[in-house]
């Protein structure tokens, strides 16, 4: 099926092709993906994308010696292929399957496990210090797209190792996106780079005549104090050469011949090397090509027609209905902003970005900033709301202390992805948030039952003059609840269903869960009264000292790690009333969660229907 892909067995037959052979088995690898992901779903575009820069690195390099970084990890595909893994292509991304993301417990030639943007090149750097440390010979490469590296993370190790001068390559992904379109001012300069390379055509044919002579190359060396002025006049701001890493390109991604040529030359060459390469989102996949954001990360679809598969029962989505609602509260409070950290579509700010442009800030992969800048937006009187997914948000932790609630300014938090998200695995799963946040002072923290109550606690939020978070998860609800519009009030809890014996404390897609578990359990005449914990902090005092009163048995439900969580501050404050009974508490134990379908792990945690069943026969 795939000629020249059959054939290949190891990473030493990369070197031995041809250029002819090469350009097959890019083929083959494109049409490889194109077959599995849409069997499978995951990220598609950014992988069609570096085919041949993977295989150009493949073909200068010997990586069971030399190492890479993968920044974030999501264009890893094709060095899994070469490296192995293509029969696990299979069960890419399902629970005990094929890693979406590099993972050294997975294979030796993955080097560093990444799961987040702009880590690569800190990584790479401390890998290459310790084999100087340890006076080893290996090359170390961190592997970097544009967007990622307008991360703070990224400039400062930039900053860093220009000034340190380690030896190590940094690989440059231009495709000129990463989830959304990028922006900003490095997005700006790496355009001019791309427009007018000619700084580097004339700073090559400048060398190469110099030095066929020996005058000439005394010229060379005697011109280093003048090279910048020249530099300068060709291409204005030169970043990376000014901060000391020498700069090659731009180079055309998908020529493996130039590729090799660069790469072979940086390899040589002592100190920081950055390589600038050209390449297109979705290559070689005229619908990923026309649309990369839809194929970035994407679910089983048609490969011949490009279009999702959906399912059969179609229900609004968390991120639409805070994306819809946002935008008809901001129609009424002109002091409403939104900001998100290069994720417009995924948390469906797209909405309020095309109705007021001007209230709209994209900061790019910049959650530390957009966390502060709200901070000064709020300052000076507006209404921030930054939608961010849970484990992006974790970047943002000091800002949120320092910045933000010191003030008690009214920043508002929608956070997206709370809880399990399934196939992305360790670094994506929601699971801390209710820890890292309950904690500060002067934070509230909300998480909705469902879809409905989201819309209502938003409209809330937007009134409390204080930082609030709202937590909710990816996806769409499972189950109908009560949808009676009751009032929103600060630190106050639902009945869900009334009850006898036992009360199930559930917070955000949770109650619905218990809901299910109850229609099991009345089943057996076991009649367990549900409350929907809409706040986390504060809980509910009065409530929980009234289930003590009546003698109920307690159980607290949690798609968070339990550390820190709901469970813990009933149970924190039960101790402070002197109750001296067991209570359960549901959530994750102290662990990661893999990867896989959210339903095969909730199970595992015991926060499916049956568990929760299960749980409160044992209690009674």
């Amino acid at each position: 099926m795939y000629t020249q892909l059959d054939k290949y067995k190891s990473p030493e037959d990369i070197k031995a092709l041809s250029l002819d052979e090469l350009k097959l088995l890019s083929n083959d690898i494109r049409s490889f993906l194109i077959d599995k992901v849409s069997k499978s779903g995951g990220h598609l575009a950014s992988n069609l994308g570096v085919v041949e820069l993977t295989l150009s690195l493949y073909n200068v390099f010997d990586f069971k010696h030399d190492k890479i970084v993968w920044d974030v990890g999501h264009q890893s595909y094709v060095h899994k292929i070469l490296t192995g893994r293509r029969e696990g292509f299979d069960r890419l991304r399902k629970y005990q399957g094929l890693s979406g993301f590099p993972k050294s417990s997975e294979s030796s030639f993955d080097h560093f496990d990444t799961g987040h943007s702009s880590t690569s090149i800190s990584a790479a750097i401390g890998m290459a210090r310790a084999r100087d440390i340890k006076n080893e010979n290996h090359h170390v490469i961190a592997f970097i797209g544009d967007g990622a590296l307008t991360g703070g993370m990224a400039l400062e190790a930039l900053n860093d190792i220009g000034y340190h001068k380690t030896k190590i390559i940094i690989i440059l992904n231009d495709n000129q996106m990463s989830i959304a379109k990028n922006v900003g001012g490095l997005s700006k300069y790496f355009s001019k780079l791309r427009l007018d390379p000619s700084y580097n055509k004339f700073k090559n044919e400048f060398n190469s005549t110099l030095n066929k002579s020996s005058l000439g190359k005394n010229l060379v060396n005697s011109i280093e104090k003048v090279k910048d002025s020249i530099k300068q006049f060709v291409v204005p701001g030169m970043l990376f050469e000014e901060m000391g890493i020498t700069y090659f390109g731009p180079v055309d991604g998908h020529n493996i011949k130039e590729l090799s040529k660069m790469l072979s030359l940086a390899k040589n060459l002592e100190g920081p090397v950055i390589i600038h390469a050209l390449t297109q989102k979705g290559k070689g996949y005229n619908f990923a090509e026309k649309n990369p954001n839809k194929f970035h990360g994407v679910g089983p679809f048609n490969k011949k027609s490009g279009e999702v598969e959906s399912s059969v029962v179609k229900r609004e989505s968390y991120s639409s209905a805070f994306g819809e609602e946002i935008v008809k509260i901001a129609e009424k409070n002109k002091k409403i902003v939104a900001i998100t950290a290069a994720m417009p579509d995924g948390t469906g700010l797209k909405y309020f970005a095309q109705k007021f442009p001007k209230r709209f800030f994209d900061v790019g992969i910049a959650e530390e900033h957009a966390v502060t800048m709200a901070a000064g937006l709020a300052k000076e009187g507006l209404i921030p709301v930054f939608a961010v997914y849970s484990t992006f948000l974790q970047r943002g932790y000091d800002q949120i202390i320092h910045d933000v609630c010191i003030q008690k300014l009214p920043v508002i938090f929608a956070i997206d992805r709370a809880g399990i998200v399934g196939e992305d695995g360790e670094t994506h799963q929601g699971i801390f948030d209710l820890s890292y946040l309950s904690h500060i002072p002067n934070m509230t923290i909300a998480a909705p039952k469902d879809t409905k109550e989201l819309r209502r606690i938003l409209q809330w939020a937007t009134t409390a003059n204080a930082p609030v978070a709202i937590r909710y998860p990816r996806g769409t609800d499972i189950v109908d609840l009560d949808s009676t519009d009751r009032d929103i009030a600060i630190g106050t809890w639902d009945v869900e269903s009334s009850g006898n014996k036992v009360a199930i404390i559930a917070t955000g897609k949770m109650v619905q869960h218990a809901v299910l578990a109850k229609k099991k359990l009345v089943q057996i005449g076991v009649d367990p009264m549900i409350i929907n914990a809409r706040f986390i902090k504060p809980i509910d005092k009065g409530m929980v000292t009234k289930l003590v009163k009546e003698d109920y048995k307690i159980i607290t439900i949690e798609d968070n790690i339990v550390s820190g969580g709901l469970g813990s501050m009933v149970l924190e404050y039960l101790n402070t009333i002197g109750y001296n009974k067991k209570i359960t508490i549901l959530g994750y134990k102290d662990k990661y969660i893999p990867q896989g379908d959210p339903e095969i792990l909730y199970k595992i945690n015991h926060l499916d229907k049956d568990s929760i069943y299960e749980e409160v026969v044992k209690l009674i």
